[in-house]
């Protein structure tokens, strides 16, 4: 498609093929194919490169090429952040999110009464958000009827945890020691899948032994 909108000259090899396959990194894409357009025509150009350092007039690329610029965005330093930077306890010991395991992607191990909506890498983000809202929802009714107080997922210290999520996108990557894990099997395992997570919590029983309530 970006073929197409660009024709056979452009290299669209080099400034529109990532070197990522779809969904390993977030998608770029450009609906009504405007930007195309302002190339066609000769307004936009497109630089591919890494960046060497910046200058007091632009950037220079590592492979000697200067870029002259009035303005620079920079959209590489997302920092990722867990629980707002919010220094949680609990009974007296400090709560650390890179140690937890996460239960059915929206309560961390140990920490009790705390929920997260955290959605779908490969699908609408509301999806997941929905359906946490609803299990939380039920959870609180099973709660308020039993006279429980509060409620933490108890995991297995010898479980064997993998990386909350599987992105190879750089701002991933670095907050990796932050972000919760994930365990092999269910109920630790984070599925991108919205017809396991709907049998799961849309339908799924609170008493799995995993659930710890007082």
């Amino acid at each position: 498609m970006v073929k197409k909108a660009l024709g056979r000259e452009f290299d669209v090899a080099t400034h529109f093929t990532p070197r990522y396959q779809p969904w390993d990194q977030r998608v770029c894409a450009v609906p009504d194919g405007d930007l195309f357009k302002q190339i066609r025509q000769g307004k936009v150009s497109v630089v591919t490169g890494q960046i060497a350092r910046f200058d007091v007039d632009g950037i220079t690329l590592e492979d000697g090429n200067s870029l002259k610029a009035d303005i620079v965005v920079v959209a590489t330093g997302l920092q990722l952040n867990v629980l707002a930077d919010l220094a949680v306890h609990v009974d007296g010991q400090a709560f650390v999110p890179g140690q937890a395991l996460a239960y059915k992607g929206m309560m961390l191990s140990g920490l009790p009464n705390v929920f997260v909506a955290f959605g779908y890498t490969n699908a609408s983000w509301t999806l997941k958000a929905d359906l946490t809202a609803s299990y939380v929802c039920r959870l609180f009714k099973h709660m308020d009827k039993r006279g429980y107080r509060f409620v933490s997922p108890q995991h297995d210290p010898a479980q064997t945890t993998h990386a909350f999520l599987d992105f190879t996108s750089g701002y991933v990557q670095r907050a990796s020691a932050l972000l919760p894990k994930q365990g092999a099997a269910s109920p630790w395992r984070v599925h991108q899948n919205y017809v396991m997570d709907v049998l799961a919590l849309r339908f799924g029983g609170f008493d799995d032994g995993v659930l710890l309530f007082g």
